[in-house]
């Protein structure tokens, strides 16, 4: 045997050896690894498909509540919201609290309705937003039904320059104010709005007509 031919059979024995002790020493943790990913990665896909067929059915439930509502089905659509608020899935069970609403004021009931959405604005656990567009709607349904103050004590806030809501906050507080004979206090509310070049154009010209109107009925100095 060449001398080549001898070294090439040492390192080949040798690799041979290193390989058995390699894989004595970490071949069980990784056939341990391999599974975990197998289980792993099956309890993923298992979850994602469970995710969505949760969501899926209560995006259906949702959806025929609504049309039993666009139905004038009311109290089948109420039935049908409140069975999907206390067993429907992800954020369908807020919107299902959120359209109760509006269906009870569209029965008429908007005390009921105004206090579905005052529960929702005093939910910590959703998020702000949301909780200021419940605020906004009852005060919308009480710019009719209650009093300025009604209306101010929950838009108040709303009207902050910073505010995404302000504009309609805005609108709600001066036609509730201009109701109670609070000219001063409603026509400044809607120059601020007709002022507002961020102001949705159609909230502009309401604003301006408001304000016309206030000006010509000689309310304000």
């Amino acid at each position: 045997m060449s001398n080549d031919s001898f070294i090439r059979e040492v390192n080949e024995e040798m690799r041979r050896d290193q390989a058995h002790a390699l894989w004595d020493r970490f071949g069980p943790a990784l056939l341990a690894l391999a599974v975990l990913v197998v289980v792993g990665t099956a309890a993923f896909v298992g979850y994602r498909y469970w995710d969505e067929t949760r969501a899926n059915r209560s995006g259906d439930a949702f959806s025929q509540a609504l049309k039993l509502a666009n139905e004038g089905k009311s109290d089948e659509a109420l039935a049908a919201l409140d069975a999907l608020e206390k067993d429907g899935y992800g954020a369908y069970p807020l919107l299902a609290r959120m359209r109760a609403a509006t269906v009870k004021a569209e029965k008429g009931d908007v005390a009921a309705a105004v206090k579905d959405f005052d529960e929702v604005a005093a939910d910590t656990d959703i998020p702000s937003g949301l909780r200021d567009m419940a605020r906004l709607r009852a005060a919308l349904l009480l710019v009719d039904h209650g009093s300025f103050a009604d209306v101010s004590s929950r838009v108040e806030t709303l009207t902050a320059d910073t505010n995404p809501l302000r504009h309609t906050a805005r609108e709600a507080l001066g036609l509730a104010a201009w109701k109670e004979g609070k000219a001063t206090d409603a026509l400044k509310l809607f120059d601020q709005i007709a002022s507002d070049d961020s102001a949705p154009r159609n909230a502009r010209e309401r604003a301006t007509l408001m304000s016309e109107l206030i000006r010509g009925s000689g309310g304000v100095s």
